[in-house]
Formats: structure tokens, sequence, C-alpha cells
């Protein structure tokens, strides 16, 4: 796509974004990523992150030494220990918690529903859920089902989609008949970042546990799960950890709960001596018993490489390129897009919003469908929003541009 599309947008914004990729101390980091040239602008690292040429390489090293050379051997001599490895890795790096805490394993689908199940179990005598109606689809049913199975009660908070859910919103449901809390850090939809020490501490008031779902948090705000006391999460690695698709998810549990869960999914790797092929189950100490299956070895590679480089890059100085993408987003929104019929449906105050920020605009579905068409890829949710997921790492200012000058040009005709 030529540059000449540019002009849709005023001088000043363009010119701000060609200076902050030019003094932008994370540009760099850019060229480790594949950036084909079919692509002009990538604004969905929020659903799929994009891959790093280091990867590449350790997969075909992979293939040649552990698995090709190495062979089963490789189970004793490194892949036992990789789900915890990486665990703490990501637990260092990304989320705040310290080692022993964090697991990577299986879904995200499979371990909520591991978290959810065992979360109520460690609660008896409480007998409702509280979730809300904003949260993604696949927390909501896991919540349902779970309730449905156990004989529970959910309690819906119902929050205003364009934020989300508040403090307030969740001391007015919890009491002392809720088990557990599930809710996501960042909104979906909205980006709106939930008070996740001020919310756990007041569902903690009332004696019940609190499930966080990190899939839109996990690498590209700062999260501290053991400073906010938080007692379970769950994450995916293909977004902002690129992962790549069908990546296996991570779960953390709080130190003080390990002896309480028991999770439901008794497969053979979370007992304690797996190889005993023992006649009943006997779970692991510690966080490795949320293990159920075979861990998926190759597929934590590259989430391996990514954590490592944001482990290089930092979390505080990521978050604060996060925070100028989105800002700009905003801006050209508002200058350019507004006159257009074009609303900002994120919240305007950063501190409060997460990586990405959605565009609403009644021929949303048509845009996006046409960017697509020239390279330019967000992603389009229902009814009517664009959500430019920027991935501080991977994307530049001059993308943001790019990409909202054309979506300028798309609905000006």
């Amino acid at each position: 796509m030529s540059t000449d599309v540019l002009h849709r947008l005023p001088h000043h914004l363009v010119q701000e974004a060609i200076d902050l990729d030019r003094t932008d101390p994370l540009g760099a980091r850019r060229g480790e990523f594949v950036t084909p040239e079919s692509v002009v602008a990538y604004l969905d690292g929020n659903s799929l992150g994009r891959p790093l040429h280091v990867t590449r390489r350790r997969l075909v090293e992979f293939m040649d030494g552990e698995w090709g050379e190495r062979l089963i051997r490789s189970w004793d001599e490194r892949w036992m220990a990789r789900p915890l490895e990486l665990g703490d890795l990501i637990g260092r790096a990304v989320l705040g918690a310290g080692p022993g805490q964090t697991v990577v394993a299986d879904s995200t689908t499979v371990l909520l529903y591991k978290l959810v199940r065992a979360g109520l179990a460690a609660q008896p005598g409480r007998n409702e859920i509280v979730a809300d109606t904003e949260n993604f689809p696949t927390d909501r049913y896991i919540v349902e089902s779970a309730a449905r199975e156990l004989g529970l009660t959910v309690r819906w908070i119902r929050p205003d989609p364009a934020t989300g859910v508040r403090v307030a919103d969740v001391v007015a449901v919890v009491n002392e008949s809720t088990a557990l809390v599930v809710l996501s850090h960042i909104a979906y939809k909205s980006a709106f970042i939930a008070d996740l020490p001020a919310i756990t501490a007041a569902a903690h008031g009332v004696g019940a546990l609190v499930l966080w779902d990190l899939c839109h948090s996990a690498g590209a705000v700062e999260v501290g799960l053991d400073d906010a006391e938080v007692d379970l999460a769950v994450g995916c690695t293909y977004k902002y950890l690129n992962g790549g698709p069908g990546a296996p998810a991570f779960a953390y549990v709080n130190t003080r709960l390990h002896d309480r869960l028991e999770q439901p999914i008794t497969g053979w790797m979370g007992h304690a001596e797996p190889f005993a092929m023992g006649e009943s189950y006997a779970a692991a100490p510690g966080i490795r018993r949320l293990i159920s299956g075979t861990p998926p070895i190759l597929a934590m590679l590259p989430v391996e490489d990514m954590v490592t480089l944001i482990e290089r890059t930092g979390m505080a100085a990521i978050r604060a390129k996060s925070v100028q993408l989105t800002e700009l987003v905003v801006r050209i929104a508002d200058e350019a897009l507004a006159p257009l019929d074009v609303e900002v449906a994120s919240p305007r105050d950063p501190a409060v919003r997460g990586g990405h920020v959605t565009l609403e605009h009644p021929s949303m579905e048509q845009v996006v469908a046409e960017l697509w068409r020239r390279g330019v890829i967000p992603d389009f949710r229902r009814p009517r929003g664009l959500r430019a997921g920027m991935s501080p790492l991977s994307t530049s200012f001059t993308e943001v541009v790019m990409a909202l000058a054309l979506v300028h040009d798309v609905l000006a005709g």
C-alpha cells in the first residue's frame, strides 16, 4: 500500500509517529520478529503475536538435538522439568510471581476449568460463584457448567460494557456464601483494566477466593500477583507472549493454596510418581499437581523465546510503549476519525486501559474486511468494533498511522 494514504491524517500526527519510531528505545526489537512484506500493518497482536526469527532456528535445533538425537532420553534430561521452568520464567518476567507457583500445561479453557473446580472444592459450605456478563465466552461457559455440575448459584455482575468490573460491583455481590470470584483483569472488548489488588482484597474480606483471567494482561501490562495476594490465575501464551496458534496456557496457584487444591483432571503426569504406574492417584507436591497429561513440549519453545525477550526488555518499558501506542490511536480517532462517526469504546485514561483500543462504527465489519484485503490486520468484534491491538515489541508507531489512515480512506470513500 502506498504511503499516499497518509494525507488522510493530520500532518502533525504522522510526523509524531515518525519521530516516536526514530527515538523508540524498543525499536530495534522489531527486527527480531518475522514481518512479511504482505502485511502493511499488524494490529492484532492481542489475538495472535508475531513469531520470532530465533524460534525458527530453535525448532530446527530441537528436532536435531533434544528430539532427534536424545529421543526419549530428553524426558529425563530436560522435558519433565520444562513446564515448571517455563512457568517460573513467566512468573518472574511477566506475572510478578515467585518460583514454584506457575506451570505451563493445557489450553486456557482446560486450565480455567481445573482452577474453577479446584477453587470451588477448596471452599466447602459455600454455594455461590461471582462472574460478569461481559467476560470472554469461555469464562462464562465454564462458570455456568461448573455451577450446573455442582448445584451452585452464579451471581452475575452486569458491568458497563464501555468500562468493566469495578470494585463497587464486586463488593455489592460478594458475601459469606461466595466461594469463588472469576473475572478478567483486562476486558477483552474495551481493554478496561480492573483493579486487581482492590477486588482481590474485597473478595478475601468475605472469605472468597479469586481467579483472574490474564489473557489480555500477560505481556501487555505489569501484573503483581504475589503483591496482591492473588489466589488463582490463568492466561494464554499466543497473544502478547507470541507462542503461536494453539500454544499452551499457564496457570498460577498461590503457594498458600497448594495443599488445599485438588485439581479435577487427575492424569498420570500430575502424580507424585508418574512412572510408578500406581493403582491410585497421589498428587505431586506443589504446582506440578496441576499437570494432567503429557505436556506439549514442542509448543513451549516459542513461548520460552518470547518470554526471554520480555525479561530482557522489562515489563515497565513494554508497558510504557504500550501506553504511547494506544494514546496515539485515541488521538488519531478523535482528530481524524470522529468526524466520520467513529467512536472510541475504550477507556480514555491510559492508567485503566490495556494494550488495545476498540473503535466503533456501524460499518466496521466491512471496513475490517477491506483492511485485511489491503494488508492491514486488526480484528472485528461484533456488533461494530474494530480492535487495534498493538504488541509493543513488534508494532511500530508508523504501522498505527498507516492502519488508521486506511480506516479513514475506506470510510470516506
